[in-house]
């Protein structure tokens, strides 16, 4: 096991989603696609970035960023759970749960900051349009992502470090489709009340402390603008309506889950698929279908990929 860890516990059942061969087809379909149809569309939107030059800018460096996150959130638990539908007994290794449960809160933490850094390019934007390449420049983009990420694996640390020592001595079995703290902690032959309220403190009050700063930021935005032109109004809104859409889908399960310290099934099984493959799925469609640049980009590869394929 684990350093300190004291656990009897070399694996976990998971309950999964259903029994009913025809849901579980079903679902095989449906997460299949989604799954799918995520990382291709999160993948696009990098390559897309990397390769345009006409995209190479504060705001887009952030969203393929973004993308990327997106990637590994679905990849650390939709595989595994899609192949999961079809067998009678899921089980995942105590060392792969604890795995999984660290990478799903590095990603979710640093995507947390990611917004937040997506939130100040656009209050730059708005409001210091003549210095804001000089203010969101090369080295501020930098700066931003690696705080992003030092955020994630503090925050997925500070909560490991304590459930990894637990004594997990008898019950394995989790009533999910993949590993996250709230089930685990419940898991351990111990008393675990203070525990599972400081990953509400560390999970839930963060979410929703930073769904309160972004939703404010971008009202404060919107009435700056209001305030200066109404005509202006509407194109802020338009470029802001993406990633307070962004903003809602990320935060909507996580405060849901974890603000509160005890899991309510099934509600919460209905959230992690929302969080784990919908989400990941809709933030490259969102960006797509409501960004010029971006549709423009992508039209643009695809000619010269056509041209290139006329070549040979």
């Amino acid at each position: 096991m684990w350093g300190g860890n004291h656990s009897v516990v070399s694996e976990i059942v998971l309950v999964g989603l259903t029994n009913s061969l025809e849901m579980q087809l079903a679902l095989f379909l449906v997460f299949s696609v989604f799954y799918v149809a995520g990382i291709l569309g999160n993948l696009l939107i990098v390559l897309t970035v990397i390769s345009d030059p006409h995209l190479h800018s504060p705001l887009y460096f952030l969203l393929a960023n973004l993308s990327f996150i997106d990637i590994w959130v679905s990849s650390s638990t939709a595989p595994k759970m899609i192949s999961d539908l079809f067998k009678e007994r899921k089980v995942i290794s105590f060392q792969g749960c604890i795995a999984q449960t660290f990478f799903i809160h590095i990603m979710g933490g640093t995507e947390m900051v990611l917004l937040i850094a997506m939130a100040l390019d656009r209050y730059v934007a708005i409001h210091r349009p003549l210095h804001y390449l000089n203010i969101m420049n090369f080295r501020t983009c930098i700066l931003l992502l690696v705080a992003s990420w030092t955020v994630g694996i503090i925050h997925s640390l500070i909560q490991l470090v304590f459930v990894v020592n637990l004594p997990f001595c008898g019950p394995n079995e989790l009533d999910g489709f993949y590993c996250d703290l709230p089930r685990l902690i419940s898991l351990a032959c111990t008393d675990t009340y203070r525990l599972e309220l400081m990953v509400t403190a560390n999970s839930g009050f963060i979410s929703l402390g930073t769904f309160c700063i972004l939703i404010i930021s971008y009202i404060f935005i919107l009435l700056t603008v209001w305030q200066r032109s109404s005509d202006g109004l509407s194109k802020a809104l338009s470029t802001l309506s993406a990633h307070i859409t962004v903003v809602v889908l990320f935060f909507g399960p996580c405060i849901f889950v974890y603000s509160w310290p005890f899991p309510t099934v099934p509600v919460d099984k209905f959230l992690a698929i929302f969080y784990v493959i919908i989400t990941p799925f809709l933030n490259p469609t969102i960006y797509t279908f409501r960004n010029k640049e971006m549709k423009v980009a992508m039209r643009r590869i695809f000619s010269q990929v056509l041209s290139f394929r006329k070549l040979f």
